[in-house]
């Protein structure tokens, strides 16, 4: 009897020194072929200022190409789902937002949990809103305008987001709240597209993230009443903060991050994380960052898994107090 339980202890323990050997083995082999990140929302966003970029570096680091799969719907939860049912080989990655941390909340029919479904990676990007119009279609040029403007024609004035249950859509219900103005909210399947139909004068303004809106505020296309961030930010210098501006609670920003399906390799996870520090650190990469209006988060592993499960939390109040709705 004792002799069979020594047996069972020795096959057991060299299974485990089996499945361990193999899974560095895996991973000292990746990648042996193209990666793919797949982006929840349409080509032209902020998701994808920072995706490519990275993506592009990775590339070269790898040796390797990585590819970016555009799959835009719902608020990004079409591509979280379609993320979270790929293959956890290593070869598959989420490019998730702060859209994702809201989605529990706005969403109840989920078919995957963002603090379950996946391995937390890295935060790559954080990059605070910015509160712009179209100076064809809104006559304010600064925050009191704005503000008095909305109130003299509550519903009269609209506002894109990226779609519903995106932090561009909970900036505006917060904004809302702060103020005491109505305005109307628009969605769309992106900030690509939300961005597009602004500069087009189809709609009048956006809670968006610099990294969309930076390049068209300096180049005079749209107007930017405030920014959302604790400080002033190097790429738009002169733009207030709403707390300069009488609104010290309104601090709103889109992060972006990566994300391995659950099951992925934890030894292929670290080899990624390792590579995405490198890939930050490059001055090509910073210089992107910096041009898009966000710092280095330098989160990665289970300090960003954390800020994933605070922001959850977060969000969830904030929907609740505002009573934000899917349109």
């Amino acid at each position: 009897m004792i002799k069979n339980a020594l047996i069972g202890k020795l096959l057991k323990t060299a299974l485990c020194m089996s499945l361990v050997t193999g899974t560095a083995a895996v991973a000292q082999e990746w990648p042996a072929k193209t990666i793919t990140f797949l982006n929840p929302f349409p080509a032209g966003g902020g998701t994808d200022a920072f995706a490519r970029p990275l993506a592009a570096q990775l590339t070269e680091q790898l040796g390797k190409q990585v590819i970016i799969d555009n799959r835009g719907g719902a608020g990004g939860t079409v591509g979280a789902s379609a993320a979270a049912k790929a293959a956890p080989d290593g070869y598959n990655w989420f490019v998730g937002a702060t859209h994702h941390t809201i989605a529990p909340s706005m969403y109840k029919n989920l078919d995957y949990d963002i603090e379950k479904s996946f391995i937390p990676v890295a935060m790559i990007a954080n990059v605070p809103q910015v509160l712009v119009v179209n100076p064809q279609r809104v006559s304010a040029r600064n925050a009191k305008e704005f503000v008095e403007l909305m109130k003299k024609n509550p519903g009269k004035y609209n506002y894109a987001s990226a779609g519903s249950g995106t932090v561009h859509h909970l900036a505006g219900e917060l904004y809302k709240i702060q103020t005491g103005t109505f305005i109307t909210h628009i969605p769309y399947r992106g900030a690509g597209p939300a961005m597009s139909d602004l500069l087009a004068g189809q709609v009048d303004l956006e809670f968006d993230g610099l990294a969309t809106s930076a390049p068209q505020i300096n180049g005079g296309k749209l107007v930017a009443i405030a920014v959302a961030s604790k400080n002033r930010v190097p790429v738009i210098p002169n733009v207030p903060t709403f707390a300069e501006v009488g609104l010290p609670d309104f601090v709103v920003s889109t992060w972006y991050s990566l994300h391995a399906p659950r099951g992925t390799p934890q030894p292929i996870v670290d080899k990624m994380i390792a590579e995405v520090k490198k890939a930050l650190s490059t001055p090509k990469l910073k210089a992107i960052w910096a041009g898009n209006g966000s710092d280095i988060p330098n989160l990665y592993g289970e300090d960003f898994g954390k800020q994933v499960n605070a922001d959850v939390k977060r969000w969830a109040g904030v929907v609740a107090k505002s009573g934000a709705k899917l349109d």
